[in-house]
């Protein structure tokens, strides 16, 4: 982890635990440099990730505060910036999470998939799709594509469970960011079919590349969410 990073990650753990309270001052950035024995421009960096968090604000002039956030907003905003995974998230929150698989298998990358992960002509990558439940429901269905050169010994059980888990604690390798975009559609019949819902009814569509620290895609999926089921959020700063 960047020295950055762990100033990052401490600053939001003392949020989140409360330490630093709503509206709280943090201390100055020259107190920060030498608390952490590290240069203005990496504490500079850990704040700047924390405002575009949605955590902290910097008002000229003045210094750098906890914005007014109850806990349990603070809670819901950090869940909802971690790139931690369906199943991580859901079993926070003590639900049960399992998964149907539609299909998995080693294939050559099309030229859809070959450009989305910046992948060399005759790549190979693993092909996804399961319908995902909560607690019985169907809540989404996915479609991703893995290389399987970043992804080594990507089995069916794990699918079962959690990719993410695998990659994060058996393969040692940090997702670092992704980019989402979000549309609306109408259910055809087989989406209608596995999400248990009616052809024509409204679903949101999350098309996502996700991204180790390294810089290198590690995943380019599409995803089908039940409406009742489905929200994004975003942080706008300026």
């Amino acid at each position: 982890m960047k020295k950055y990073e762990e100033i990052y990650t401490d600053i939001k753990g003392k949020i989140i635990n409360g330490d630093y309270t709503a509206t709280e001052q943090l201390p100055y950035e020259k107190d920060l440099c030498e608390a952490y024995n590290t240069s203005k421009m990496t504490v500079k960096r850990a704040l700047d990730l924390l405002v575009d968090e949605g955590l902290i604000i910097k008002r000229r002039g003045s210094g750098t505060f906890v914005k007014d956030l109850s806990q349990k907003e603070i809670k819901r905003i950090t869940q909802s910036n971690q790139l931690s995974g369906f199943t991580a998230y859901h079993r926070k929150s003590g639900r049960k999470v399992t998964n149907k698989i539609l299909a998995f298998e080693v294939i050559q990358a099309d030229d859809i998939v070959q450009d989305k992960l910046n992948l060399k002509p005759g790549s190979f990558v693993y092909n996804i799709h399961r319908v995902r439940y909560v607690d019985g429901k169907p809540i989404l269905i996915e479609k991703t594509a893995m290389p399987i050169e970043r992804v080594p010994g990507l089995e069916r059980t794990h699918l079962e469970t959690s990719i993410y888990h695998y990659i994060k604690d058996e393969l040692g390798l940090k997702i670092q960011s992704a980019h989402r975009r979000v549309t609306v559609k109408k259910a055809d019949e087989e989406e209608a079919l596995h999400l248990e819902i009616n052809k024509d009814d409204p679903i949101g569509v999350t098309e996502q590349i996700t991204y180790l620290d390294t810089g290198d895609t590690i995943e380019y999926g599409v995803t089908k969410h039940r409406a009742d089921s489905f929200a994004s959020e975003n942080i706008v700063s300026n």
